[in-house]
């Protein structure tokens, strides 16, 4: 039994080249799927979507724990592959591959404890009867930059509960998710049940998923752009949503931080995957006090970062994931000094081949800069300073976006007290690092809907049945 990377009575004959980063080199080739491949993964999803709702959740929970323990068993193969398809640093291809498998152990425990509820009306006219049953099937569309762990993020919950799944990865990095495939595909899943679908043409091959009846579920982690186009899309069925958007994360050092922490948490929440996440750092501020210490010691940490082939173990920071990437990271760089600014360390690509851009820190960054207000998505760290923590408040929530925060203070009451006033679906106090599979990911205004991972990430793909009874 196999899990399809398109079903095998595909007609696709196109492929298409998956390029490494850090040198432009072609590392696989694979299928350019179409919506007559999307059809034929409908096919498969629908034939296996009864048989697998039916089986017993211990089974799907022992399908998701082997996953999870040959995950780890490849942790360096499949760290490698990441490596050469996203061209992040080995050490954060480790942590990713770690990270993903995680997704799968902990949904595996969840798949037991889907529960109902059984209580009198409080009329005593009936019995309340609640169940949780299958959304149907799904379709699943995970970004470039967490090739594993966004894919397990959505796989791990969609198959506990009981639903087939459709998976379209990003066509930058499609050889991760087709491995994880074959991972659950070794640890037992039936055929159909989860098919893998890479594309050059997502929008075609999306929209054609959407308009089938038997679709019931969207889940997509990518821009807010592209989420809102797919809510549009979406809408005209009534598709239940879930939605990981853009993030510009503010990252804050209050006048009683403990420095050295706190630029500590900074290389974390900033240079992850060299700045390409959602959840990093996009803008620092920092009060008047430590402003000048952070600032140095942060370009000083920043510049000795070494960047290169992440493939190399001594390698910290891999290229960006192409050169349209490196350009807008460089065009925000140079707006902001323009109007400005000034570098500390770094401010431009780094020669040679890939697409590498040197690690940045940029200060006296003025308000109108559009690098405060744009999703970076590279190493860059603009610092801002503040005198009041109302005004730092204030300005972190001037932004369309609602993903994280990272608040950093001696004073946990202080610290709490202004975490409840960030407007964000995560906060991330005195910690460069939020997620966790078993904390609810996810942000407020167009940062997204719904959340991944925890329990609440389980919910996403459950219905809920109220049956009334006078037994």
């Amino acid at each position: 039994m196999s899990t399809t990377l398109v079903p095998d009575t595909t007609i696709t004959t196109a492929t298409f080249p998956v390029v490494n980063p850090a040198d432009g080199s072609v590392v696989a080739t694979v299928p350019d799927s179409t919506p007559e491949d999307a059809e034929r993964a409908l096919d498969a999803a629908r034939a296996a979507s009864a048989s697998w709702a039916a089986l017993p959740q211990r089974e799907r929970s022992g399908i998701l724990l082997r996953a999870f323990s040959l995950m780890i068993e490849r942790r360096d193969e499949l760290a490698t592959l990441i490596t050469r398809e996203n061209g992040k640093a080995r050490p954060d291809a480790l942590a990713e591959v770690a990270y993903a498998a995680e997704y799968f152990r902990w949904y595996a425990e969840q798949a037991v404890r889907v529960r109902g509820e059984l209580f009198d009306s409080p009329s005593g006219s009936n019995k309340v009867l609640v169940t949780h049953e299958p959304v149907g099937v799904c379709v699943l569309v995970t970004p470039w930059n967490f090739p594993a762990a966004m894919a397990t993020r959505k796989i791990a919950p969609a198959l506990a509960v009981g639903c087939t799944a459709i998976l379209k990865p990003a066509a930058e990095t499609p050889l991760t998710a087709i491995a994880i495939a074959g991972i659950l595909a070794e640890a037992g899943l039936p055929d159909g049940v989860l098919t893998v679908l890479p594309t050059t043409r997502a929008g075609r091959l999306v929209d054609r998923l959407l308009e089938d009846e038997d679709v019931r579920m969207l889940s997509f982690t990518g821009s807010t752009e592209v989420g809102r186009h797919l809510l549009e899309r979406a809408s005209r069925r009534v598709l239940r949503t879930a939605m990981e958007l853009g993030g510009n994360a503010p990252f804050v050092v209050l006048d009683d931080a403990d420095l050295d922490a706190a630029l500590d948490g900074a290389l974390v929440a900033k240079m992850r995957n060299a700045g390409q996440a959602c959840t990093a750092a996009n803008r620092f501020y920092v009060h008047d006090d430590l402003h000048d210490a952070f600032a140095a010691a942060l370009a000083e940490r920043m510049s000795a970062q070494r960047v290169g082939d992440g493939i190399r173990p001594e390698i910290e920071v891999g290229p960006l994931i192409n050169a349209e990437a490196r350009d807008k990271v460089h065009e925000l760089v140079e707006d902001a000094v323009a109007r400005g600014a000034r570098v500390l360390t770094g401010g431009a690509p780094v020669d040679g081949p890939g697409f590498f851009y040197a690690p940045t820190v940029l200060v006296d960054v003025p308000a109108d800069a559009r690098i405060l207000r744009e999703e970076v998505f590279g190493p860059v760290a603009p610092i801002v300073r503040f005198s009041s923590a109302d005004d730092a408040i204030e300005v972190a929530n001037d932004t369309i976006h609602g993903l994280v925060s990272y608040l950093y203070t001696g004073d946990l009451a202080r610290g709490l007290a202004l975490a409840g006033r960030l407007q964000a679906g995560m906060v991330a106090l005195n910690r460069g690092l939020v997620s966790d599979p078993a904390a609810p990911f996810g942000g407020v205004k167009e940062s997204g809907l719904g959340r991944e991972g925890s329990t609440e990430g389980l919910h996403e793909y459950l219905e809920t049945k109220y049956v009334a009874t006078t037994w």
